[in-house]
C-alpha cells in the first residue's frame, strides 16, 4: 500500500453554528501517486471535503495532515501547500482572475516568484495540453464554458502541483475534451503527480481510479477498490449512485454462465475480449512507438503503411502537430487501437514514453487472461527526428 500523502482525521464542519454538519466524521487516507476517485451524489460533502483538503476551509474538528505533518493554518505554510496541493473547481468562473487567457493562466506561476521565461514555457506548456494555444490573446469571459473550463485547468497545470485536486473535471465537457482531461489525469499520475477527482461518471472513474472512497450525507461510507463497493446493491442505491455499465454487463453475463465472473473488465475492450475477441481467431499486432516533442511521425507512417494510428501522450501530440500523417484516433488511443488488433487487424500508437504502461494496460488484460493473443511491439523513436 502507498504511504499517505494527504490524510483527514474525524474532520467535521459545518458552514453554520446552528447548521447541520457538512462533514461529519470524516477520515480518509489518500495514498502518494494513488489515482483516487471521490463518489457521491450531490450534496454527499465532496466539494466541501476539496476545500478542507485545500485548506481554503479550516475543520470545525479534527485534522488535515500532509506528508505525515498536521496542516498549518499559518499564512506563510497556506501559500506554500498551496504551490505544491492545487484544486481545479467544478465551476470555471470561480478561477479565471485576469481578462486575458495567457493572463490567466500565468497567474499562479508568477505569484510563485518563478522567472519570466519560465513563466512563459509553462503558460505554453499547459495552453497546448489543453488545446487552447491559439485562444492565448483571447478575453476568457468571451469563450464557451467548456472553452473556460479547459484554460483554468491549464491555469493548474501551469502550478505544476504535486497533488491535483479535480472536482467533476468533465462536466459539462464535450466527451472529446473530456477523454483529453483523462489523458492529461493519466500523463501527470505517470509523471508522479497524486491525482484525486470527483465525479457522477461511474464509467469514467471505473476505468480510471485505484481506490474509490464514496460520500454520502458528509461521511465517508466505503474506502477501497470498485468492485466490493459496486457489488452490493443497497449501498450504491442509498449513495444515489449507479454502478459503472462494464460491470452491470459483466455481473449479468456472469449471472447466465456466458462468462466467469472473475477477472473484472474495466473498459469496453476489455469487456469485448473476455466476451468473445475475434471470431477470425486472428488478432493484430499493437506497435506502440514511443516518440518525443519533434519526432518525424511523417517518416514513421512509412514502416507501418496503412495501418490504423492513434496518437496518446502530450509528445505524441507534440510530435503530431507538426506532422501530415493521417491519424485515425486523436482520443482514447489505446483502446481504440486494441479493438482494431482485437478483430484481427494491425493498429500503430505514437506514445509518449511515460505512457506506454497506460497504453499497453487493455492489451496486457486480454493476453494475460487469454481472451486474445495480441502481439504488443514496443518501438522507442522518441530520439529520432
Amino acid at each position: 500500500m502507498s504511504e499517505p500523502l494527504l490524510e483527514t482525521k474525524n474532520v467535521r464542519f459545518r458552514y453554520e453554528r446552528n447548521s447541520p454538519d457538512v462533514l461529519n466524521d470524516v477520515t480518509i487516507s489518500f495514498g502518494k501517486n494513488v489515482k483516487t476517485a471521490i463518489l457521491g451524489a450531490n450534496g454527499a460533502g465532496k466539494s466541501t471535503l476539496f476545500s478542507i483538503l485545500n485548506a481554503l476551509r479550516k475543520p470545525d474538528s479534527g485534522e488535515v495532515l500532509y506528508n505525515g505533518s498536521p496542516l498549518s493554518y499559518r499564512r506563510r505554510d497556506i501559500r506554500k501547500m498551496r504551490s505544491e496541493v492545487s484544486i481545479l473547481f467544478q465551476n470555471p468562473n470561480d478561477m479565471l482572475f485576469r481578462p486575458i487567457v495567457e493572463q490567466d493562466v500565468a497567474f499562479g506561476p508568477e505569484n510563485m516568484k518563478l522567472p519570466r521565461d519560465e513563466v512563459q514555457k509553462r503558460v505554453d506548456d499547459a495552453l497546448f495540453a489543453v488545446g487552447m494555444s491559439e485562444f492565448r490573446k483571447s478575453p476568457t469571459m468571451k469563450l464557451s464554458y467548456g472553452q473556460r473550463k479547459r484554460i483554468t485547468l491549464a491555469g493548474v497545470l501551469a502550478m505544476q502541483p504535486k497533488v491535483l485536486i479535480m472536482d467533476e473535471p468533465t462536466a459539462g465537457l464535450d466527451p472529446q475534451m473530456a477523454c483529453e482531461v483523462m489523458e492529461i489525469a493519466e500523463q501527470l499520475h505517470r509523471s508522479g503527480v497524486t491525482v484525486i477527482m470527483s465525479s457522477h461518471d461511474t464509467d469514467l472513474t471505473y476505468s480510471w481510479a485505484d481506490e474509490i472512497h464514496v460520500m454520502r450525507h458528509g461521511s465517508c461510507v466505503y474506502s477501497g477498490e470498485s468492485e466490493p463497493f459496486y457489488s452490493d446493491k443497497v449501498e450504491v442505491y442509498l449513495s444515489g449512485l449507479m454502478p459503472p455499465a462494464s460491470f452491470l454487463m459483466n455481473e449479468g453475463l456472469s449471472g447466465i454462465g456466458t462468462v466467469t465472473r472473475e477477472p473484472f473488465p474495466r473498459t469496453q475492450c476489455q469487456m469485448s475480449a473476455k466476451i468473445g475477441g475475434s471470431k477470425t481467431g486472428k488478432f493484430g499486432t499493437l506497435h506502440i512507438v514511443q516518440v518525443s516533442d519533434d519526432t518525424d511521425i511523417d517518416a514513421l507512417m512509412n514502416d507501418y503503411g496503412d495501418m490504423t494510428s492513434g496518437i496518446y501522450g502530450m509528445s505524441a501530440r507534440r510530435a503530431q502537430d507538426h506532422s501530415k500523417a493521417k491519424i485515425d484516433f486523436f482520443y482514447n488511443g489505446p483502446e481504440n487501437c486494441t479493438m482494431k488488433c482485437l478483430s484481427g487487424n494491425d493498429a500503430v500508437l505514437f506514445c509518449d514514453p511515460l505512457m506506454v504502461e497506460s497504453a499497453r494496460a487493455s492489451a496486457d488484460f486480454v493476453c494475460n487472461n487469454g481472451y486474445a493473443d495480441v502481439q504488443i511491439d514496443v518501438r522507442d523513436c522518441s530520439r529520432t527526428t
